[in-house]
């Protein structure tokens, strides 16, 4: 059967998108190439890596009672209106962009295209990538013209992973097409999913909103990082500072620091901006220093758990050390970039015995050794000689762990005041 939509990469980009499509009442198909990301959604379940908090396992029940079809058929993307790729990208060990998943989906996608299609990409990307990258696969795979056959344009992907303040629908939605046309066929699509859709003058004006707003919550985080180590350093208590910071009602919003940044949310350096190679010559000096600062929290909070334990009489090597939270986030299963793994690996190197407890992530492996997880969280933290709270999941009392915990670092200023040490 046709349908009106087709959302190709069924992760953390694509599953909100076509739950908030089908919740408007749009015939959507989700298609991916794992079979086993398919036949888990099919089912019901949500595959543990979408278990993002985004949604739930009732929710993909309810988009399949509405007709929403996961599958791994390529040909069904040759019977829709409108596509719209959601290909996860990472950044690779030189922190250029690793967009062949993008390409995979170009690929599968051209070789179906129809004339008068709208093609829509979330992922993220440089400024210049639709026109450079995916424009040319698009039209080298299909014989059609961007433009001319179909429509082509880029919305930047504005997901909270695991929040529930803001729906997709209340959330404005960038656009920005290759031509004025292709605008406002996104700009068509989008209306039906969001309750504001925003024109930007093109897809690199997009791109570029993607940049800054990612590269705006790295480097407050960084500022607010530094400021963290500078105020244990005067003795001055920085969640204070902060408190009462974001009272002023201008010019200030608040950030909090913690062990480190993650998540899919990469912050994104000018100097590695092409797939070709292409550098600019010169960093984004802001975002450079900002990764530097960033990137140094992890040891910090390890020389912090060491310094913790030598003050109570107690040495790192083999301390009994818990650590809480080893997602990147607060009640999301996803560890991409997470500074747990850091962290264990320089308590481990410092000789102490590790553990952890994390309700959303059943097993963890940390320099290819498997962690023991705490079945008894409290218990855990009543036998350890230092719990470290990494990040503040929902399932967690803070208020009993502050009370259970024999000594307690809290790098997220969650619990209680006085009832442990804050980074």
């Amino acid at each position: 059967m046709p349908a009106d939509l087709a959302v190709i990469g069924l992760g953390h980009l694509g599953l909100p998108l076509a739950q908030a499509a089908t919740a408007a009442g749009i015939d959507t198909i989700g298609y991916d190439p794992d079979p086993h990301t398919v036949a888990e959604l099919r089912a019901g379940r949500l595959p543990p890596e979408c278990a993002d908090g985004s949604l739930t396992a009732a929710e993909v029940r309810r988009m399949l009672a509405a007709g929403f079809r996961p599958t791994t058929a390529d040909a069904e993307l040759g019977k829709v209106r409108t596509a719209v790729i959601c290909a996860p990208t990472r950044l690779g060990e030189d922190r250029a962009l690793d967009l062949s998943a993008i390409g995979a989906a170009a690929r599968a996608l051209a070789v179906r295209l129809r004339p008068h299609t709208t093609v829509l990409l979330e992922s993220p990307v440089y400024p210049g990538a639709t026109e450079e990258y995916l424009r040319p696969l698009l039209e080298s795979g299909s014989g059609l013209r961007a433009g001319q056959d179909f429509h082509l344009a880029y919305s930047p992907s504005r997901v909270d992973p695991g929040g529930k303040r803001h729906g997709y629908a209340g959330i404005p939605k960038v656009i920005g097409g290759l031509t004025p046309a292709c605008t406002e066929a996104a700009a068509a699509f989008y209306g039906r999913v969001c309750e504001k859709v925003v024109r930007a003058r093109g897809p690199r004006e997009a791109e570029a909103v993607r940049v800054l707003e990612t590269n705006y919550r790295y480097v407050n985080i960084a500022l607010v990082n530094e400021m963290a180590v500078f105020c244990h350093d005067i003795g001055v208590d920085l969640w204070d500072v902060v408190r009462c910071a974001e009272t002023k009602p201008f010019g200030f919003q608040a950030f909090r620091p913690g062990p480190g940044v993650g998540g899919p949310g990469v912050p994104i350096d000018p100097n590695y901006l092409s797939y070709q190679g292409r550098s600019l010559g010169y960093p984004l000096r802001m975002v450079e220093v900002a990764q530097e600062v960033n990137g140094r929290m992890p040891r910090y909070v390890t020389q912090r758990c060491a310094t913790l334990l030598n003050e109570h009489g107690k040495s790192a090597r083999g301390a009994r050390v818990l650590l809480l939270g080893v997602s990147y986030k607060a009640d999301v299963s996803d560890q991409q970039g997470s500074p747990a793994r850091e962290i264990a690996s320089r308590l481990m190197e410092l000789g102490a015995q590790l553990s952890y407890h994390d309700p959303h992530v059943p097993q963890w492996r940390v320099l290819g050794r498997p962690v023991p997880r705490a079945d008894s969280l409290y218990e855990a933290a009543a036998a350890a000689d230092l719990t470290v709270l990494l990040q503040p999941h929902r399932t967690y009392d803070l208020q009993g762990l502050a009370v259970k915990a024999q000594l307690l670092l809290d790098t997220r200023g969650t619990t209680p005041a006085g009832a442990g040490h804050r980074l």
